[in-house]
């Protein structure tokens, strides 16, 4: 398991006082009202003040105080990461993309599909985009998805056979 979790990318500036416009990577962007600090880049920086815009969150941060110094953050698009214990306490069965990303997935049958390279987040449910000799996609629902087990690394799914439309 990472140790840091990531919160939010710095993709803009916002203003001349040494704001950042900050792409949210969490479910709840208003998560950032209880945040005191986030680690940028290792080190550890204070957050003075939070905005909410439409779709992205401005935070001023402490020793950036003008455009140009904000505009560095932005240039190497920084993600901004939290540690595990400032992380939101999830429901049970739930689990940080970034713990399920590299985890191996087999069947029932021991047959390997590869490792999960990312998480895609949809109204009806989540999926799973796994890479191995082929790229699969397996919808995260309780008759497919068995078993996951973050610790081991391992997610135990049914034969695909069983649950995708052959062509």
């Amino acid at each position: 398991m990472r140790e840091f979790l990531r919160v939010g990318q710095i993709v803009n500036t916002h203003g001349v006082k040494g704001e950042v416009k900050v792409l949210p990577l969490t479910d709840d962007m208003y998560r950032f009202d209880d945040l005191e600090y986030v680690m940028i880049n290792g080190k550890k920086v204070n957050i003075e003040s939070v905005k909410y815009l439409k779709d992205k969150v401005i935070l001023k941060l402490e020793g950036v105080n003008t455009m140009n110094e904000a505009e560095k953050l932005k240039f190497k698009q920084y993600y901004l990461e939290i540690s595990r214990d400032q992380a939101v306490e999830l429901p049970e069965d739930s689990y940080f993309i970034a713990d399920l990303k590299g985890c191996k997935v087999i069947d029932t049958n021991n047959f390997e599909y590869g490792t999960i390279k990312d998480v895609i987040q949809t109204p009806a449910n989540d999926v799973y985009w796994v890479k191995g000799e082929k790229e699969i996609l397996i919808p995260v629902l309780k008759e497919i998805v068995l078993d996951i087990n973050i610790e081991d690394g391992l997610i135990t799914i049914k034969p695909s056979g069983e649950w995708q439309d052959e062509d």
